[in-house]
Order: structure tokens, then C-alpha cells, then sequence
């Protein structure tokens, strides 16, 4: 009888021994520390806040698709990668869309994207003087690749104005305003490109194409 309650004794102890060098091992893997790069705009705080939940999770059974949504929900973050790093960091690397403008959509202020995305607005200095799109995003979208196609030099301007009758006008940053008209304004844009480098029209604040193969000039 003493010798099966010896036994029971020691093992037991070799059980409890076990279980408890396990959870040494596995504890070892949860995640302590998160790592931020490549993150310009984004606050890496704030990155770090959101991931809260993930904190102490084991690092090997750690779901992805948890930490996607919630950086997917940040409007400024376009891209990123996940990396494990063991026993205990996630480093995560961060691509951001890169704000052209700032539009008014459904009377809220957002920054649009070169991809014509809109981001969530939050005063940047570095942003503080992008042009304004007085339209809808998608007018927009249209209008902004077909001045990229003809290079016209995107950063003078200081205003888009899209008007209901579906033409726009463009103020530049030297109080020069362009009103195009509705169809084959490529064409006047592309009359404007070459009036500006003829010195002799620099005094003129208004070019106006609205009447077709007209330019009034004032």
C-alpha cells in the first residue's frame, strides 16, 4: 500500500512539473512588444492602441485577419505588412496614401488621395496649402487623370470648380483663373500650357474657353 502511494506521489509531481514548464514555454511566445515602420502620418500611438486586444496573445496562433481589419479601418493607410518576429514582436510595416487634395463630400471635409481615395481629415502642417476640389469625387477622379495625361503642372493649382452644367474652372497660384468649356477642354488646356510660356500674357488673370475655338482673354 505504501509503495503505490509513493508512486502516486512521484508521479504526480512529474505531471505538475510538466504542465508547469509548458506554460513557461508558451508564455514565452506572447506578444509583448509591437513594432511601427515606414509610418509618416499615421500615429504609431495610435496604431498601437487599436492593436490593444492582441497584447499577451500567443504570438504562433495569432490571427491576421484581426489585425488587418482594424489597420484597413484606418482611411490613411493604403497598404502593410505583417511579420513575426519570435518570441515575442509583431513588426508591422506601413504604406500610406499619399493626400493631392482636400474635397467637401456630403458637407464633411476629407483629404483625397493620388488614387482619388478619401481619408479621414486631421490637421497636418504639411498639408495645410493642398488645393481645393469644389465636386464630386468621381468628376473629379476623371478630370485629375486627364491633366496628368497632357503634364500640366498639377501643382499650381490652388482650386477646382465643377460647376452643374459639367465643365470646370481651375484657379492656379498666381490668382490666374482657366474656365473650360464642357467638351474637348484638353484641347483649351493644352492653348494654356503654351500661352503661359509667352511672356506677353503674363499680365492676364482670365482665359476663357467656354465659347467654342474662342479664347477671351482679360
Amino acid at each position: 500500500m505504501k509503495k503505490k502511494v509513493l508512486i502516486s506521489l512521484i508521479l504526480l509531481v512529474l505531471l505538475t512539473t510538466i504542465t508547469s514548464q509548458q506554460k513557461v514555454v508558451i508564455s514565452k511566445f506572447n506578444l509583448s512588444k509591437i513594432k511601427i515602420e515606414n509610418n509618416f502620418l499615421v500615429s504609431e500611438e495610435d496604431i498601437k492602441k487599436s492593436l490593444s486586444s492582441i497584447y499577451n496573445k500567443n504570438l504562433f496562433f495569432l490571427d491576421h485577419k484581426k489585425i488587418e481589419k482594424v489597420l484597413t479601418n484606418n482611411s490613411f493607410i493604403e497598404g502593410f505588412k505583417i511579420k513575426k518576429i519570435y518570441p515575442n514582436t509583431l513588426k508591422i510595416e506601413i504604406f500610406e496614401k499619399k493626400p493631392i487634395a482636400i474635397i467637401f463630400d456630403k458637407k464633411k471635409k476629407y483629404y483625397l488621395s493620388d488614387k482619388i481615395d478619401l481619408i479621414e481629415f486631421v490637421s497636418i502642417q504639411d498639408y495645410d496649402n493642398l488645393p481645393l476640389v469644389l465636386g464630386s469625387k468621381d468628376k473629379f477622379r476623371d478630370f485629375y487623370n486627364d491633366l496628368r495625361k497632357i503634364n500640366f503642372p498639377i501643382n499650381l493649382i490652388e482650386k477646382y470648380i465643377f460647376y452643374e452644367s459639367n465643365r470646370w474652372d481651375i484657379e492656379i497660384n498666381n490668382k490666374k483663373l482657366i474656365k473650360l468649356p464642357i467638351k474637348n477642354y484638353l484641347k483649351s488646356l493644352e492653348n494654356y500650357l503654351d500661352l503661359i510660356n509667352n511672356h506677353n500674357f503674363n499680365k492676364y488673370k482670365i482665359f476663357d474657353y467656354r465659347i467654342e475655338n474662342q479664347i477671351v482673354i482679360k
